[in-house]
């Protein structure tokens, strides 16, 4: 077992967190040495992929098993400030540090000979794991509000990144993010797997060589709230023990510990994340920016068009329900809503439509599902080229795989750093529109609002 580093001697302020968003400097360091798969064979030793996790709760730990079963890969560490507890999405499976560490042990040591296996380490702070120099990559599994802050801190550790989507908090962390990935050579993968699904991919390209003749809306749908958080006169409640409450909050500003402010519930306080606007956002709307060959831009236009919201003074801060229109420079219009059928994208064009989601893919003409794309037209990046069946299954497995064969390629992975920002941006442009139920012009290359819609940068 490998010990890991000298604890820091001191926790960095949340002061210290917001200025390491920003990109603080550090030296550029080298790639994970790995030899080439034809040198000495995909499992060998030498060609492991060392994988820190960060985050073990309701999607870390089902992340850290898809890394844990390719032979290829070694999960040398894990990190969560929760040593163990219940109140993720299932409130009654227990999950946090232990648990985790428990379920990588016996798995690894059904693969030895003896049958034991004490070899991965587990740590409360998440900075052991990036000062480790025998992790070559991280997985970030973590609320939202941390996932600026650890993607820069493990570009400027060395480490590649498979970061859950969405990617980024605001616009401005985004940035930093694609900042640091690219000033530290690092690959990063945004953890969007239905980017990595045959059958969206299909529907993109039916929509990209023109099948449905000129592209003229997108409708993207998103899931309603699936937790109700406590209203007006919540009271605060104690930290239950083993869990580091502190370092959850992070960068995010002082508040009251709650039972539902933690865990799966983050996902519906502003302070932590964006609501459903940004979690089926960032799979609905990666999907509209894919079959608009928008991947590395975004709209020119917002505006709020309904919003509901908790009472005055509840726990949750999100929206509700909710209802924005964008435009692109290119006339195409995008309406994102909350509501049936609960995630997908509808591309509308002059001649037909494509439809796909929870349901499966649905063309207007039904023929369209049995066209194929010729040799000469836009064939869009495949996760793994010789998947064919479109189960659901396999696209967190084909999109981990991606980033693991990027890592040992140094080229890019189906969706890299600047791709998942773009779609993130989205969504928290979104959100600004329907909080401010107004249109808002914004720059796209500058990515900026334009005056006189100008806000508070860290509002972005």
């Amino acid at each position: 077992m490998n010990p890991g580093p000298t604890r820091p001697p001191r926790r960095p302020t949340r002061r210290d967190f917001l200025k390491t968003t920003a990109g603080a400097a550090s030296a550029a360091l080298v790639a994970p040495c790995l030899v080439p798969f034809s040198v000495l064979g995909a499992d060998a030793p030498s060609n492991r992929i060392n994988v820190g996790v960060i985050g073990t709760g309701n999607q870390g730990t089902p992340d850290m098993e898809t890394f844990m079963r390719f032979d290829d890969v070694q999960v040398k560490a894990i990190s969560d400030v929760n040593t163990a507890g219940t109140g993720y999405r299932d409130e009654t499976q227990l999950m946090g540090r232990e648990p985790a560490l428990k379920i990588l042990n016996e798995y690894y040591a059904a693969k030895t000979r003896s049958g034991r296996f004490q070899g991965v380490d587990a740590y409360n702070d998440f900075r052991e794991i990036l000062g480790r120099d025998d992790i070559d990559a991280v997985a970030i599994v973590t609320p939202d509000h941390w996932h600026g802050v650890m993607t820069v801190m493990a570009a400027e550790a060395g480490k590649d990144v498979f970061c859950q989507k969405p990617l980024s908090l605001t616009v401005r962390q985004g940035q930093a993010m694609v900042k640091a990935v690219r000033e530290h050579q690092r690959i990063l993968q945004t953890g969007s797997q239905f980017r990595s699904s045959p059958a969206n991919r299909f529907g993109c390209e039916l929509v990209r060589n023109g099948r449905i003749g000129q592209l003229q809306t997108i409708r993207t749908f998103l899931a309603l709230n699936n937790k109700t958080g406590p209203g007006p006169g919540w009271q605060p409640m104690p930290v239950p023990e083993g869990f580091d409450y502190d370092l959850w909050l992070g960068p995010a500003p002082e508040a009251p510990y709650h039972a539902d402010r933690c865990f799966y519930k983050f996902r519906f306080i502003l302070d932590y994340s964006g609501g459903q606007m940004t979690n089926f956002g960032g799979h609905s709307n990666d999907m509209a920016q894919w079959g608009n060959g928008t991947c590395l831009t975004g709209p020119v236009e917002f505006e709020g068009l309904e919003a509901e919201w908790p009472p005055n003074g509840s726990l949750f801060t999100t929206a509700v329900k909710a209802k924005f229109r964008a435009r692109y420079a290119n006339g195409v219009e995008l309406i994102s809503e909350m509501g049936p059928p609960g995630f997908g994208v509808r591309f509308e064009g002059t001649e037909g439509w494509v439809q796909f989601g929870f349901d499966g893919l649905k063309t207007h003409p039904e023929s369209l599902v049995e066209t194929k794309i010729g040799p000469d037209e836009i064939h869009l990046p495949r996760s793994i080229p010789d998947r064919t069946e479109n189960v659901y299954a396999n696209y967190c497995i084909d999109h981990v795989r991606n980033f693991l064969n990027s890592v040992k390629s140094r080229q890019q992975p189906i969706e890299p750093v600047e791709v998942g920002h773009r779609t993130a941006s989205i969504c928290h442009l979104g959100n600004i529109a329907i909080q401010l139920m107004r249109k808002l012009q914004w720059d796209p290359e500058k990515e900026q609002f334009v005056p006189p819609f100008l806000l508070d940068q860290e509002q972005g």
